[in-house]
């Protein structure tokens, strides 16, 4: 049931990100265009790119810890007796799940201090820009601890192994 939870909001989550990239593209096409042919580049337009890459990577970030599809080194751990084995793979979990707590705290900070900072050509503050911040953060910790508690590796790259 579980799984099945975090598989859906990991789907989810990598589709927000490429809708957001196919987005980004068409904008930033829109805006070469209408710079280079029609004379006069829409100004809301660098600034939309700019909120749809920050979404696409905090996202996309939080899907891959999920599904397990991001950097890792495993030429040290793949070498280790089991028992050790199975503890580094803990601890492994065990940071990104910091790194996850941290990504959150530090992303709610700046919100908060960020909340009533408008972006001069959208109709949004920074802090509506950044909450994904905290959200990915949130969601990377959860990712983390379920593959913790269930003694999995957090996947990602194998290297030669």
């Amino acid at each position: 049931m579980i799984d099945r939870l975090v598989l859906g909001i990991s789907r989810t989550l990598l589709l927000g990100s490429a809708i957001a990239l196919a987005l980004m593209m068409v904008i930033l096409c829109w805006q070469v265009l209408a710079r280079y042919l029609l004379g006069n580049s829409p100004a809301w337009a660098e600034q939309s790119a700019l909120l749809l890459m920050i979404w696409m990577t905090f996202l996309g970030t939080a899907s891959g810890i999920a599904s397990g599809f991001h950097i890792r080194i495993a030429e040290g751990v793949t070498s280790l007796p089991p028992p050790w084995h199975s503890r580094a793979v803990a601890v492994a979990n065990l940071l990104i799940m910091l790194a996850g707590m941290m990504i959150l705290w530090f992303g709610v900070v700046l919100v908060t201090e960020t909340w009533n900072n408008a972006v001069p050509t959208l109709p949004l503050s920074r802090g509506m820009v950044y909450i994904v911040i905290p959200i990915s953060g949130l969601l990377i910790a959860l990712f983390a601890c379920h593959h913790l508690v269930r003694g999995e590796e957090t996947g990602g790259s194998l290297g030669s192994a």
